[in-house]
């Protein structure tokens, strides 16, 4: 089969590798579409694992073939993949941190090498845990392939959602419009508060209305916190950093109310610090909170909220690319045009 090995840093390599052999208890998937993810395009960019692997985990596809002991799921059958489940016993699970569970973040799907994903392939193979514990969800007939690959991303952005108990009538702040901050600002209207967004590109600012923003606003804009303040007149209950700028946090510091909470989505580069007067969080009483990866719990909702289209995900896809040009699409995304939203992957 053909897979996008990484061979390296900003080393992408479009090769023949063996299709993944199944365990009795495993599940082999026919990729028909993976979403290019930004943490994907980091591991790609950065040295941050050893090669070689093959990443890609917004994955939906056909299943292909299944392991002698699986009985509840048959060949054909159309399935969203989740790369990561945890093991619902450790400490972390026990409180509900699930993505911090070491066989959340160990035991992964994979289409060869180290296991990494495996999405950017024709076939990826799901491990008996993954398969027993819930980690292929049927995709409804009425749902294509392309909108059931947002059900993962969708996860963890509800996560961050829930995280920070964003409630009907508030207003929240999400910084950067671009796929995760769209989608932020949809399920925020779905959840009944107000989204203000803020970018760098006019057309993302644009985007961020016609999806269902109150305001949306130029990040530079000098009279930035007065607008916000004229809007909310306390300013906003909550902030999402959907861009890992340190101008961005400062920026929501400024905007959010006495009492309200500032939530880190995105991840910032390691050698990134970020000084801080802790008396402003102490006199202010702000919540500096921290939500990464999806959360096991948000599952079903997560593919209720995409099957029953309580968000419109169609409305983030700007572009598709075959397999075969993933490095292009990579590039894209690092310096995305005006109209570049969510990038599509097909092999």
């Amino acid at each position: 089969m053909k897979a996008q090995v990484f061979r390296g840093v900003k080393q992408l390599s479009y090769e023949e590798v063996p299709v993944p052999e199944l365990a009795a208890d495993e599940v082999l998937v026919q990729v028909q579409v993976v979403g290019l993810c930004q943490s994907d395009i980091k591991k790609i960019l950065y040295p941050l694992y050893e090669p070689p692997r093959i990443f890609g985990h917004e994955t939906a596809g056909s299943i292909a073939a299944v392991g002698s002991a699986v009985s509840n799921w048959q060949e054909g059958e159309r399935v969203v993949v989740l790369h990561h489940i945890p093991c619902m016993h450790c400490s972390y699970c026990l409180h509900e941190n699930y993505s911090m569970c070491e066989i959340y973040k160990n035991i992964t799907t994979t289409a060869g090498f180290t296991p990494s994903g495996g999405g950017f392939a024709d076939y990826v193979k799901v491990p008996g845990h993954i398969v027993r514990n819930g980690g292929l969800i049927r995709i409804p007939d009425a749902i294509s392939f392309e909108q059931a690959s947002f059900v993962e991303p969708t996860n963890c952005c509800l996560k961050a959602v829930k995280k920070a108990q964003i409630a009907p009538g508030q207003t929240v702040l999400v910084t950067g419009a671009g796929p995760i901050g769209l989608m932020f600002i949809m399920l925020v209207k779905y959840f009944g508060a107000r989204a203000i967004a803020t970018d760098l590109l006019p057309s993302r600012i644009d985007k961020a209305l016609s999806v269902g923003a109150e305001a949306a606003f130029d990040a530079r804009d000098p009279d930035l916190v007065a607008k916000i303040q004229a809007l909310t007149g306390t300013g906003v209950d909550v902030t999402l950093l959907a861009v890992p700028s340190p101008k961005a946090f400062f920026q929501a510091l400024d905007c959010t109310r006495k009492g309200g909470k500032i939530l880190f989505f995105a991840e910032f580069p390691d050698e990134i610090e970020i000084p801080i007067n802790p008396n402003i969080l102490y006199r202010r009483e702000i919540d500096l909170i921290g939500s990464y990866s999806s959360s096991y719990r948000l599952q079903a909702l997560s593919a209720e909220i995409v099957f029953n289209q309580r968000i419109d995900v169609d409305a983030l896809i700007s572009d598709r690319y075959a397999l075969k040009d993933l490095a292009a699409a990579v590039e894209l995304a690092v310096s995305p045009q005006p109209e570049t939203f969510k990038i599509l992957i097909y092999p």
